[in-house]
């Protein structure tokens, strides 16, 4: 014995599912969680290993000179065919993944990005950014027959924070970092980007950027757009690189060009973020109510006070119940405050004693952490609902093994017309999940961000599949809610970003003359059409 500590075994991303394969709920669970839910499996679908896709031999080689940064390992190709929406979960698991990248290429820099881009147009070959491949809305695969060959293109080896402005609080971070790797070079310096989505471990700053992602906070700035002082991304008609300034009136900004658009104009190789002192105080609690409606009033005037919280999330009676927040048939309010400079347990006073005021019911509990996305000690129901935030993507697998629909959307109204909306979502999505499998569905409704004028509903839909075909009856009962979001003015998506599922909601939502000019911007960046085609536009 030499006395020293044994590494862990690496962990293994799932080629399939979300997240780790070690971290997936095994069969038994698996059957627990379906007999919960009428209609589903008696047994859960087995996963399929990569060598049951009999993946066949690229249709394209790279040159010599690009063939160190490129790979067709069957495994590799497997694993960036699809995203991790519940129709790629349901295909991969069905052994019917879609067409499969032909190569996988990992640039070391912006140089090897701007060759593979020039040697694909040559070649007929369509490029697909990866990001970390948490994509649900089908970001990042390739639909269609137009193009001899699909590369599919990873930048998590560009994963540097290359320089870090302490005095202006910014920091030039390449595209492909990680979201931890990211926290991790940013720590030394006490400074955090403070953008924490759901798929925080498993997406990366350029996948952020290209799809506007919104972040933990529920109020103030949350979506990633709020971040960044200046782009770098590389075209087929060359490389954009706007200024770093901390406001412009110039124009149109170029910047707003390439958020959002989901690497069909460019690829996002790096960019300046504004950053944060990294919070030192912190405090939570959760206010529970008997009236729904009620607790909706008190999510509004919180929202349009000057409290700013941290985190002002709403859970339905179904979303508190399966999260473990609540078990008595009400909803749940979760609050948090944070600071980099004092304490704030008296924001989060004045914060329930307004939920009072609107029927909300508070124990005196409350809970502190001292860590970026730790979980608070002192409050139960606050615990109980970070955890099974955390744990809900891989339950989701579960229960699609199970032959289960299992998926969430999500969007954003203004507050005139979110009740409503709510309603309609969660009563005409069951009774359409009802007529076409026989069995009752439960769609559950929170609101993740606030804002003074409207707020983000995401919605939970669990139901019994159809065997065999549960992409099909999925993709029904998403065309229900799309034409619930449109006759309510609700956008087809608040963070999520439109990919291709997305793409007849964002069609009708945005206005021609812009569809005009998104079109010429796509000729005149991508003029061979290589670009994530498909995406946003034809």
């Amino acid at each position: 014995m030499d006395g020293t500590t044994p590494r862990p075994a690496p962990r293994t991303r799932s080629w399939w599912g979300w997240g780790w394969t070690d971290a997936h709920p095994d069969d038994a669970e698996c059957t627990a969680m379906g007999a919960l839910l009428p209609g589903t499996l008696a047994r859960p679908l087995p996963v399929p290993g990569v060598r049951d896709l009999r993946i066949g031999a690229p249709a394209v080689q790279p040159p010599p000179s690009l063939a160190h940064l490129v790979t067709a390992d069957p495994a590799d190709r497997a694993s960036h065919a699809m995203g991790k929406a519940y129709r790629d979960v349901v295909r991969a698991l069905r052994g019917r993944p879609g067409r499969i990248p032909d190569l996988v290429a990992r640039p070391a820099d912006e140089q090897a990005v701007a060759d593979l881009l020039d040697w694909a147009g040559r070649n007929g070959t369509a490029v697909v950014p990866y990001g970390g491949g948490s994509s649900v809305s089908g970001g990042v695969e390739y639909r269609g027959d137009a193009h001899r060959a699909v590369l599919s293109l990873d930048l998590t080896g560009m994963r540097r924070v290359l320089e870090v402005d302490t005095t202006g609080r910014a920091a030039r971070i390449q595209a492909g970092a990680l979201g931890p790797d990211l926290e991790a070079q940013l720590r030394p310096h006490g400074l955090t980007l403070r953008h924490f989505p759901q798929s925080f471990e498993f997406s990366t700053l350029g996948g952020w950027l290209a799809t506007r992602a919104g972040g933990h906070y529920a109020t103030g700035r949350t979506h990633i757009d709020d971040f960044v002082q200046s782009m770098r991304v590389v075209t087929p008609a060359g490389t954009s690189a706007s200024w770093r300034l901390p406001a412009s009136g110039a124009g149109p900004s170029p910047d707003r060009l390439f958020l959002g658009s989901e690497g069909a104009l460019g690829v996002i190789t790096e960019a300046w973020m504004r950053l944060q002192e990294r919070p030192r105080h912190k405090a939570s609690a959760a206010v529970a109510f008997h009236d729904f409606h009620a607790a909706l009033g008190a999510v509004r005037d919180l929202a349009q006070s000057d409290l700013s919280p941290a985190n002002c999330r709403l859970l339905d009676p179904g979303e508190a119940a399966l999260s473990g927040a609540a078990r008595d048939g009400g909803s749940v309010l979760v609050l948090g405050f944070e600071s980099a400079h004092e304490p704030v347990d008296g924001r989060l006073a004045r914060a329930v004693e307004l939920a009072r005021s609107h029927g909300g019911r508070h124990d005196g509990s409350t809970g502190r952490d001292g860590g970026a996305g730790g979980t608070p000690d002192g409050d139960a129901a606050v615990g109980a609902w970070r955890a099974a935030f955390l744990r809900m993507p891989y339950l989701r697998d579960g229960l699609v093994r199970m032959g289960a629909v299992a998926e969430t959307f999500e969007t954003a109204a203004t507050w005139d017309r979110v009740p409503g909306l709510i309603e309609a979502v969660r009563t005409e999505v069951a009774a359409a999940a009802l007529k076409a499998t026989g069995h009752p569905a439960t769609v559950n409704c929170r609101l993740t961000h606030v804002y003074p004028d409207g707020a983000a509903p995401y919605f939970t839909v669990l139901a019994a599949g159809r065997p065999g075909d549960e992409v099909a009856l999925w993709d029904d009962l998403k065309a229900v809610a799309g034409e619930v979001l449109h006759r309510h003015r609700a956008t087809i998506t608040h963070h999520h970003a439109v990919g291709r599922d997305h793409r007849p909601g964002y069609d009708l939502q945005r206005p021609e003359p812009f569809a005009l000019a998104l079109r010429a911007a796509k000729d005149a960046l991508d003029p061979r059409g290589i670009l994530n085609p498909g995406v946003l536009v034809d």
